[in-house]
């Protein structure tokens, strides 16, 4: 039976409803599977907890050992979902990470952060950065997690992540940049349609004005209470005066040739050139295709594309 309207506060369709008394139904990317042997690329994985009291975990993925003492390059993941729904453990990243695992040859930490609007934004950005330091002790202090200790290289460390996690993505990188993680080095970072937006439209933002309020309203209701709203640095790198420091000097961004935040990202790479940053970013285009194409339509030929070219960019850059 459909609700109410009597009793709904807030919809954010196709994320959230939110009801009057305080009940929480999220509408999509709810689904969970558990970790282990993957039948189809022979990846393994487990999930761990980081932090049990803010219920701060991740899952570890590593790829196919053939010589135990290899060392492979590491890759920490942010998963999207407009800062609201999915998880490490939703099948569509689940099976994303199991074939980026397998395709780049990487350990992988793909992190698990709490959402809004049960907690909102800068939550996320704690919480991630929190799952960062944890894979760094594991290197310095010679932490509990022996996958991490044994497989991964901590001088050829990757940031990742798609739509909200490709804004989390670029948080953890600024924070890199103010010398804030003495215990790794970060090679690179892959930002997959990343959520950046402004108060004033840019290229096909002009032409879809509704969607245009949507995302404008998306972002407030993740992150409500700034003052700039959706000019904050937090998600329009153009207003951060720091943005010259990011914090490593290889940068891949994927857009997509239909996704409204298309020229966000494109534009991200030209304020990023101009800040000061010294470094290479590269853009790459998938025409005709949507906002996380990659994720829903692993198979198709863009797909096959990215998968490779975000490979190549970590194996790349992860060589001395």
């Amino acid at each position: 039976m459909d609700p109410s309207p009597e009793d709904i506060a807030l919809e954010l369709l196709p994320f959230v409803r939110v009801y009057k008394n305080g009940h929480i139904e999220r509408l999509k990317g709810t689904e969970i599977v558990p970790p282990g042997l993957d039948p189809k690329t022979g990846i393994q994985s487990k999930d761990i907890e980081i932090l049990p009291e803010f219920s701060l975990s991740a899952r570890l993925y590593i790829p196919k050992i053939t010589n135990p003492s290899q060392k492979f390059p590491l890759l920490i993941y942010f998963h999207g979902g407009g800062f609201i729904i999915e998880s490490p453990f939703s099948p569509v990243y689940h099976n994303y990470l199991n074939s980026l695992v397998l395709e780049a040859n990487v350990v992988a930490v793909s992190v698990e952060y709490r959402r809004a609007p049960e907690h909102v934004l800068p939550i996320a950005y704690d919480d991630s950065w929190a799952a960062v330091k944890w894979v760094e002790s594991n290197f310095l202090n010679g932490g509990e997690e022996d996958w991490i200790k044994k497989y991964a290289d901590c001088n050829k460390v990757f940031f990742a992540g798609d739509s909200a996690g490709g804004n989390i993505t670029y948080h953890m990188a600024m924070r890199v940049g103010s010398g804030q993680l003495p215990g790794m080095k970060l090679s690179g970072v892959v930002l997959a349609q990343p959520f950046f937006w402004g108060k004033d439209p840019i290229g096909c933002e002009r032409e879809d004005p509704h969607t245009k309020e949507y995302v404008d309203g998306l972002w407030n209701f993740s992150y409500p209470g700034l003052a700039d709203g959706c000019d904050d640095p937090a998600v329009n790198p153009e207003k951060d005066p720091n943005l010259g420091s990011f914090g490593c000097k290889n940068v891949l961004v994927c857009v997509a040739g239909k996704d409204i935040i298309r020229d966000r990202g494109w534009w991200f790479s030209e304020i990023l050139k101009k800040s000061g940053w010294v470094g290479n970013v590269d853009v790459m285009e998938a025409e005709g295709e949507d906002h996380v194409f990659h994720l829903f339509n692993p198979s198709c030929e863009n797909a096959k594309d990215m998968l490779k070219r975000v490979s190549d960019f970590m194996n790349q850059e992860g060589k001395d």
